[in-house]
């Protein structure tokens, strides 16, 4: 059994004496806090929080981590307060317990709200001091190898969240062992059969003569090596099952397709000896094309470095091959943990992945302040924690990690937010491309900008960073705010003017009042709130004056409709008006005024209600682009469709659809074409009219949509 003294011991390599004290002293004190407690297998409690401390201590977790570690449950579990801890072991180990007790109920089950709100709490407690989630990753770790002694049910949640939450954060974080354990322990706790189906697999396929065949390539391999004078360490090793079960999964391949069950891993002392290495692998077996990865070179985002190289063995069996320096390998193996193996040795050469991993954690703070919620705060961070990475090029030779997928408006964002706000297109490999081009490794992209450009909405459709998706939203947000205020100022004025005044002419006692019946803040927040639909302006303007004499009041002028309101003026697809038309708008809830034709049936029974519905009209200079529908009746005879199409050529206006609705002697097609006014719709009526073969021409209407 693993004793505290075991611990002290292999704490004694790398930490001075005081510290080895410090810790020993934390573990007495958890044994007493948890004196009386016991595990759901029978053992005293306090074995946990020292097997999170041996895991921590693989890692050459620094003093203050492994205090805090047999510390872990020691607030959450037993009467000791914050305060206490911090004047018996300082404010640090303090700090630390608590930012693990604050994650120890994370349940991430099926109620997404929920799920969403203590994903967004782990990552703020990374943010304060990133050994929380070490704690929490070897907590959960020591919990996954205990699980037998849990119920079914919780083992299969216990599982789920750890393949969905625990596997993914150690993987960005670069710890390879840790999430190696994580994915394996789950995927045989979450799918049993499977995992003892495809163990069976692999080894009737892999397993006959393996360790015979093993120990040859080795020699075989170390002794090429030497006649080369090149020392390294060679280990041939399985990849672990949830890795291979993954690529069946998503490639629906079986095992005989999976190209790199096996893998060779050798490590070597020096930068240079790794392209050495390279050549003499490439010599012995053939490589596979398109399977080689130089991570050395462009390290990957979680600070991992190594060749990879995919080869033929001699029997024919695909194998990987990993190369890289002992270095490498500790970043490789332990990731951001290798941060404080560093420190502890004293050694200057600190490895990058520790300021990577805190850049990725300030990128989350970032996303979370613009998230609207814990939910659209999620949903933009999955991208980041399940990468697959592709490396491009900024045009003065900086490399820019994106996720596999990525578009240039995630590149965009990526340098800079702004640039990202501003961009109108860009050039791939100095050609135009559009902007939800999906890039790969090796690109140089360039950005075009322009001063007044901004967002699209349609950019969300392609965009998968977090950083693009949350700045995209968030602008939006803003702008649709503007637009929702300038909107709700013109619908207030409009019903004041009925009363005779105008917002200055207000008092501020009358604002007051209405914003105390709405629980509004500002009067900004009020005209915002009657811009999206969901205050009335004439509603407003009765409750501003409640004791004005009804037959006194004005008809309000028409809403003038300039084409330049934003996204809070939309135009009905039941009746498709368009400039010229006689309209009205009909006021919704969190979509603002939507406009019909005044003959649009949809409109008919609401029209006498004057609290939804305002009377509009066109402004001058407005040339808005809208689609509408054309039904055209025909005769069948030949060419008839092209010589419709072709009557409207010539013009100024794009045909977006055509589709043939009804076949026979008489036939009826749909045009969708774009028109700026009824102008041009006659225009174009009467090209299609003056075809042979029409008979009619009608603009449609969809009744009841």
């Amino acid at each position: 059994m693993y004793t505290v003294e075991d611990l002290a011991q292999t704490l004694s390599q790398y930490l001075p004496y005081d510290q080895v004290a410090k810790v020993k002293r934390a573990y007495y004190y958890a044994e007493q806090a948890h004196d009386g407690q016991r595990r759901k297998s029978g053992e005293p409690y306090v074995t946990h929080p020292l097997a999170v401390a041996e895991i921590l201590s693989e890692l050459r977790m620094d003093c203050d981590g492994l205090t805090a570690a047999l510390l872990h449950d020691v607030i959450e579990d037993t009467g000791i307060s914050r305060e206490a801890l911090t004047e018996q072991f300082g404010e640090g180990v303090a700090g630390l317990v608590d930012g693990v007790s604050k994650l120890t109920h994370l349940e991430f089950n099926s109620q997404i709200e929920k799920q969403a709100h203590n994903f967004q709490k782990m990552a703020m407690a990374m943010a304060d001091d990133i050994r929380v989630i070490l704690v929490k990753l070897a907590d959960r770790l020591h919990n996954m190898r205990t699980l037998d002694a849990m119920p079914a049910h919780k083992k299969r949640r216990i599982a789920r969240e750890t393949l969905d939450i625990y596997a993914p954060i150690a993987n960005r974080l670069g710890m390879y062992n840790v999430r190696v354990d994580l994915e394996s322990l789950a995927f045989q706790a979450y799918y049993p059969m499977r995992a003892r189906m495809l163990q069976r697999a692999i080894h009737k396929k892999y397993g006959q003569q393996r360790i015979k065949d093993t120990q040859k390539l080795e020699d075989h391999i170390r002794a090429e090596l030497a006649a080369d004078y090149i020392e390294a360490s060679i280990s041939v090793r399985e990849k672990h099952i949830y890795s291979i079960y993954q690529k069946m999964d998503k490639k629906r391949r079986s095992l005989a397709e999976i190209m790199d069950v096996m893998g060779v891993r050798i490590v070597t002392d020096r930068h240079d000896s790794c392209y050495r290495i390279l050549g003499v692998i490439h010599a012995l077996f053939k490589p596979i094309e398109g399977r080689f990865k130089d991570y050395i070179a462009v390290p990957k985002s979680n600070g991992y470095q190594s060749l990879h190289t995919t080869v033929l063995g001699s029997n024919g069996i695909p194998m990987e091959v990993q190369i890289r320096t002992e270095e490498m390998d500790l970043v490789a193996n332990n990731g951001i943990a290798a941060h404080w193996a560093y420190k502890v040795s004293g050694t200057s050469s600190m490895p990058s992945n520790h300021d990577r991993a805190t850049k990725w954690v300030k990128s989350l703070l970032e996303i979370q302040q613009k998230a609207r919620n814990p939910v659209e705060f999620v949903d933009n961070v999955k991208s980041d924690l399940f990468p697959d990475e592709v490396y491009v090029f900024t045009p003065n030779g900086q490399i820019i990690e994106l996720p596999s997928g990525a578009t240039p408006v995630d590149f965009a964002y990526g340098v800079h937010t702004e640039i990202g706000n501003t961009c109108i297109s860009c050039r791939i490999n100095r050609r135009l491309a559009p902007l939800s081009t999906q890039l790969e490794s090796g690109q140089t992209v360039e950005i075009i900008t322009a001063k007044n450009a901004q967002p699209n909405v349609a950019w969300l459709s392609f965009a998968i960073t977090g950083k693009a998706r949350t700045n995209i939203r968030h602008y939006l947000k803003d702008k649709q705010r503007e637009n929702a205020i300038s909107i709700g100022n013109r619908l207030l004025t409009r019903s004041l003017n009925a009363f005779k005044t105008n917002i200055d002419e207000l008092t501020t006692e009358q604002i007051d009042q209405v914003l105390a019946n709405h629980q509004l803040t500002s009067l900004d927040d009020l005209l915002e709130s009657i811009g999206k639909g969901r205050h009335v302006g004439y509603l407003v303007a009765r409750e501003l004056f409640p004791n004005y004499d009804e037959e006194t009041l004005i008809t309000p002028k028409s809403f003038k409709v300039n084409g330049s309101e934003g996204m809070l003026i939309s135009y009905a697809k039941c009746c498709a008006p368009i400039p010229g038309d006689p309209i009205v708008g009909s006021v919704q809830v969190d979509k603002g005024i939507v406009i019909h034709h005044t003959n649009c049936p949809n409109v008919q029974d609401h029209l006498s209600n004057p609290e939804r519905f305002i009377r509009m009209a066109w402004g001058k200079e407005i040339e808005e682009e809208l689609n509408i529908s054309l039904i055209v009746t025909y005769i069948n005879e030949r060419g008839a469709v092209a010589n419709i199409a072709s009557s409207i050529s010539d013009t100024d206006f794009q045909v977006s659809n055509l589709d043939i609705i009804e076949r026979g002697r008489v036939s009826r097609l749909r045009l969708n074409i774009t028109i700026s006014s009824r102008v041009g719709l006659a225009d174009v009526m009467r090209r299609i009219k003056a075809v042979r073969c029409v008979e009619k021409v009608t603009r449609e209407t969809i009744v009841g949509r």
